[in-house]
């Protein structure tokens, strides 16, 4: 099977089915892998690739080129939505990705419901769909990731967030309406990025985590909308990969009740215990983004291989890169994985 493209490795480990290794991948979004070295390597930088189709597609390719991960992800930040849905935006540096600069809501009670028609066609949205287009059409072998910022996280970036995360407890009502609008709106993005060549739609949301929302919350907002997002991408017939921050002892017991084809995780979390306790989970993930930024080549080579012998179905690093990781320590994991041709079974 050492004949198996990048997507169809991928699409096989996501239905249960034989490869003979694990994926290694990094979705883009919050786990973005466009770092200094490959920006400067490559002559694609940041934050010019944020704004132009071509920049951004050039930009892709060569984190996939330079790194070894096999896909193509999209885009390289989590600001997309919430420039669209009305906060400012602080673009960045070449060594600094872009950030919230002011949220445009101080309260779930003021937002302010936009035709998702209009916003279809606002900010970089267009931009993330017409890069995927080109990356579909360039390398149909591989796996174009779209990544979208998830329900909770976005709602946070339009809304102050410290009062959001009080209103979901106190304004229950205002805070369910505000996420199922933005939630609305990421379907309708999921849905252009998939008209647009997208294989595979990644969801990073890390404010939707057991430690900040606790088990009760999680479920109430996180599960409930997640879920809404997920289901609509699979009416599309395209697989989404989740990605959950943190520790998540206090919500592991809602594993169970996320639709996502596979759950990727942080550095904290045991994901070959996870794996036993859930066999049927793909496991996705884990490798230390410290270990990568500050690691030595063998020590990132041990850590990769740990991650093979217990299993994990896809290897990714455990969450966003620093810009300053090292590309050495990047290629010593992609490098590890696909040397290993372990011929696992994931059935």
């Amino acid at each position: 099977m050492n004949d198996l493209s990048p997507k169809e490795r991928l699409y096989r480990v996501l239905q249960h089915k034989k490869v003979d290794r694990p994926p290694v991948i990094c979705t883009g979004g919050m786990m973005n892998a466009a770092i200094v070295d490959v920006m400067e390597q490559s002559g694609s930088t940041l934050p010019a690739a944020h704004h132009e189709k071509g920049l951004m597609a050039d930009l892709s390719e060569a984190v996939c080129q330079k790194t070894g991960f096999e896909d193509l992800g999209l885009p390289f930040c989590m600001t997309v939505e919430a420039e669209i849905l009305g906060s400012e935006i602080n673009f960045g540096s070449l060594t600094c990705e872009p950030k919230i600069a002011k949220e445009v809501f101080p309260s779930v009670s003021q937002v302010e419901y936009r035709d998702l028609s209009v916003l279809k066609e606002s900010g970089r949205l267009n931009t993330v769909a017409e890069a995927c287009s080109v990356l579909a059409g360039n390398h149909p072998d591989i796996p174009v990731i779209g990544s979208l910022t998830g329900p909770i996280s976005t709602t946070a970036s339009i809304v102050d967030p410290i009062t959001f995360l009080k209103e979901l407890r106190k304004d229950r009502e205002n805070a369910h309406r505000a996420i199922e609008y933005v939630s609305d709106f990421l379907i309708m993005y999921a849905e252009k990025l998939v008209e647009s060549g997208a294989s595979f739609i990644a969801i990073g949301d890390p404010t939707a985590t057991g430690e900040i929302l606790g088990p009760k919350m999680f479920e109430e907002y996180a599960v409930l909308y997640l879920n809404r997002i997920i289901d609509e991408v699979h009416r599309m017939r395209v697989p989404v990969i989740l990605h959950i921050c943190g520790d998540m002892k206090a919500v592991k017991h809602l594993v169970p009740k996320l639709h996502s084809d596979t759950l990727s995780t942080d550095a904290l979390v045991n994901l070959k215990l996870l794996k036993e306790e859930f066999p049927n989970l793909v496991t996705m993930g884990n490798l230390s983004t410290y270990l990568l930024q500050f690691g030595t080549v063998d020590k990132v080579a041990d850590q990769a291989a740990k991650l093979l012998a217990d299993g994990i179905d896809i290897i990714s690093p455990a969450c966003g890169l620093s810009t300053s990781s090292a590309l050495s320590n990047i290629q010593a994991l992609t490098n590890t994985v696909k040397e290993s041709g372990n011929g696992s079974s994931y059935l």
